[in-house]
């Protein structure tokens, strides 16, 4: 075997801090700082969120298409969709990344109340694609600062919602508990022509105990109170849904039966926005499926001796359809040995060990604000990746460019002796 060291790098974005790019380039300087002639293969992956459009673009020889639109707290915000490239037979693909336009980095965060916020602008941008003549669309889920379950998408796109009195309702999930019905007249006809792609997380159901106003709420700045009002808000938005929308553009006539849209895998997704993207006709899928088929991401974790992937924050959300699980998962497909890196380490973490990672590691040197974490990620990045490479030689007492008159041992034989 060649001494030469192979590594995979395949992290995830970390939230408010390094795009996927900027966490693997990092990882990377910290990798080269300990065996600089190392072949190194960047491999930044995209769960639907920041970074989305932009990953599929750019492995498609596509390119992003930029457009104001409403972002979450109803301010104008630049955003883009993007194009992707590929066989002139094919059908037009457009990716809408709902974070580029209703993402929790553009909610303030002295603003950041989930009752009012919006996906309006993801509509727009889908009806944007479709005016750039896309003929399937992929809309990105991850990142999302909202939690009106759709309801600013399908405004956006032509539904009128309306209370008892027939009057339109302000936008925000905290007006949905005041919705009598959907007018679906001024729907953009094109909606029925196009397929559209769900790319989501399954585990996140929009309604019940594991709802996402419970589960994801707190995180986007709802109080106790204002959880409880946006669970009950998108349980009845759920039934009007069903009743007014479902009926009109997603009737099966291939005798398919139609999404629970309360419950169904992957209806929560982005503050619910999978469960009125489903109403419209959308097929909800899991993301990865969707998503890395464009990066051949088997076929670069089976050439590297190590896979190191990374994310924000590893707990025990992280198996729960994660990047670091996914590539965990499919690396030991092909018996690669995988460390983890994440901002911070929280309570379950351990549990990621049975999606295939072998080994993980905080980055954060010693305690330090939020601020500063975020402002540095990078530098802590770099300096935790060489911190670990030279944890796993040192572990059966190698140096970087191995003992004189013997082979060196790959990443991956090392891992192994060291348990």
């Amino acid at each position: 075997m060649s001494a030469t060291y192979r590594f995979a790098i395949a992290p995830s974005g970390f939230k408010e801090s390094l795009s996927a790019q900027e966490a693997a380039q990092a990882i990377a300087e910290g990798l080269l700082r300990v065996v600089p002639d190392a072949e190194i293969d960047l491999i930044p992956l995209v769960d639907g969120g920041e970074g989305t459009a932009q990953a599929l673009a750019a492995a498609t020889d596509g390119r992003l298409v930029r457009r104001t639109a409403t972002g979450p707290v109803g301010d104008p915000v630049d955003t883009h969709f993007a194009l992707l490239g590929g066989p002139a037979h094919g059908p037009r693909t457009a990716v809408v990344e709902m974070a580029a336009v209703a993402g929790l980095g553009l909610v303030p965060p002295d603003r950041r109340d989930p009752v009012t916020t919006t996906t309006y602008g993801v509509g727009q941008l889908i009806r944007a694609a479709l005016d750039a003549g896309a003929h399937r669309i992929l809309v990105g889920c991850g990142d999302s600062g909202t939690s009106d379950g759709g309801a600013g998408a399908l405004q956006a796109l032509g539904a009128r919602l309306l209370d008892a009195e027939g009057r339109e309702l302000a936008q925000g999930g905290g007006e949905l508990r005041r919705l009598a019905r959907i007018d679906t007249s001024g729907l953009d006809p094109r909606l029925s022509e196009a397929e559209m792609l769900v790319a989501c997380n399954p585990y996140n159901v929009l309604c019940g105990p594991q709802g996402v106003a419970r589960v994801f709420g707190p995180q986007k700045g709802a109080t106790p109170g204002q959880v409880e009002e946006l669970s009950m808000a998108l349980d009845h938005w759920a039934g009007v849904l069903a009743r007014d929308v479902r009926p009109r553009l997603c009737g099966a006539s291939d005798g398919a039966a139609p999404p629970d849209l309360r419950y169904g895998p992957g209806t929560g997704a982005s503050g619910g926005l999978g469960a009125g993207l489903a109403a419209l006709g959308a097929r909800l899928l899991p993301r990865f499926e969707v998503l890395l088929d464009h990066l051949d991401l088997d076929a670069r974790l089976a050439r590297a001796d190590l896979v190191i992937t990374a994310e924000g924050a590893l707990d025990r959300q992280t198996p729960r359809g994660k990047v670091p699980a996914e590539v965990a998962r499919r690396a030991k497909l092909f018996g690669r040995p995988v460390l983890a890196l994440a901002g911070t380490i929280g309570d379950g973490a351990q549990q990621v060990r049975e999606s295939g990672v072998d080994a993980y590691s905080g980055i954060l040197p010693a305690p330090v604000g939020l601020a500063e974490a975020l402002s540095r990620g990078g530098e802590f990045l770099a300096d935790a990746s060489e911190r670990a490479l030279r944890m796993v030689l040192l572990g059966i007492g190698l140096t970087s460019t191995g003992t004189p008159g013997t082979r060196a041992a790959a990443p991956g034989e090392v891992l192994a002796q060291a348990g």
